[in-house]
């Protein structure tokens, strides 16, 4: 139960600087690492932008940041939700598929995937 009240404690105090300091202008937020080393976008770009947008209620915005974290959150949710006793095993692979697509499309410099790279 400590472990639970930990996580919640960090997710909590992540989620309030996320909404009080802008990604896109604040410095204490960490650069992508793979975006620095390669040039592309990861599927995880944009995503402190998306979250903060997310948190001030501007979900187009957070569309525009990262569209798959601002469509995936709901659905996670309700998996988290309903999860049973039982393990899903197609789900991490599932997973692992549409990041791993995304990445590759929102790097692709022609329209539409120029719409899944960060706004």
């Amino acid at each position: 139960m400590a472990r639970i009240t930990v996580v919640a404690a960090v997710l909590v105090i992540a989620l309030l600087a996320l909404f009080h300091f802008d990604p896109a202008v604040s410095r204490i937020f960490p650069p992508c690492l793979f975006r620095m080393a390669t040039g592309l976008y990861c599927p995880g770009c944009g995503s402190l932008r998306a979250t903060h947008a997310l948190l001030h209620g501007h979900l187009v915005e957070a569309c525009a940041m990262n569209p798959l974290m601002a469509v995936s959150l709901p659905i996670l949710t309700i998996l988290y939700l309903r999860r049973s006793g039982r393990q899903q095993v197609w789900l991490p692979w599932c997973a692992l598929v549409i990041l791993v697509a995304y990445a590759i499309l929102r790097n692709i410099p022609a329209w539409p995937f120029v719409l899944l790279a960060p706004g």
